[in-house]
């Protein structure tokens, strides 16, 4: 049991040259299920549901922080700087202290093919590998979803494999294709330079 004189971490703000990635808020609950409630997210995704019933956006963004507090993770709300309009959601996932993360994402479909997952998924990479220490950041997408696949493409991950009929998604087995990140493949990536790669930590 955390000691009462001791403050809770505090779950990090990212800034982008055109988002803000903060921590989720009980207020976003009804974006979130609007968004993620669609079908088309459910269907290329492999931990949200459809349909998405009352209370799940709920009981999600209670969990975070004490996932946070145990270190084992850190989900955060993708937004618009102008705006501050949730777009999606990002986040690191099965954090190994020192070692490795799983990234994954979503992207709300008014707001799909507008660069904000390829800049989001650069700044949590920065972050993992400039604040949390680990050395590798890996992810997946199901194969028949390509656009997924070309975020980690842009921010240098490296193609590792595909497991075939690996993961089951409404019954029909699916393909995943698997990347992955070293911290000197960051380090010597294309968009390390990029503006849309410099993170401001609040």
């Amino acid at each position: 049991m955390r000691p009462e004189n001791k403050p809770m971490p505090k779950q990090p703000t990212l800034e982008t040259e055109r988002l803000i990635l903060r921590p989720f808020a009980p207020s976003d609950a009804p974006d979130v299920q609007r968004l993620a409630g669609e079908r088309a997210i459910a269907d290329t995704t492999l931990g949200i549901p459809h349909p998405y019933a009352d209370g799940i956006a709920e009981h999600w963004i209670a969990s975070h922080q004490a996932i946070f507090d145990e270190g084992a993770g850190v989900q955060l709300a993708i937004t618009r700087k102008p705006d501050a309009t949730l777009v999606g959601a990002i986040g690191l996932v099965g954090i190994v202290k020192g070692h490795q993360a799983e990234m994954g994402y979503w992207i709300g479909v008014p707001y799909w093919s507008q660069g904000f997952c390829t800049e989001a998924a650069r700044a949590v990479v920065a972050f993992a590998f400039s604040e949390l220490g680990l050395v590798r950041v890996y992810a997946a997408y199901l194969l028949r979803n390509p656009a997924s696949g070309r975020v980690m493409q842009k921010i240098g991950m490296r193609y590792e494999g595909c497991r075939r009929g690996h993961v089951k998604k409404w019954d029909v087995l699916e393909d995943l294709a698997l990347y992955g990140m070293l911290k000197d493949d960051w380090l010597n990536a294309e968009g390390y330079s990029n503006p849309t790669a410099v993170v401001k930590i609040a």
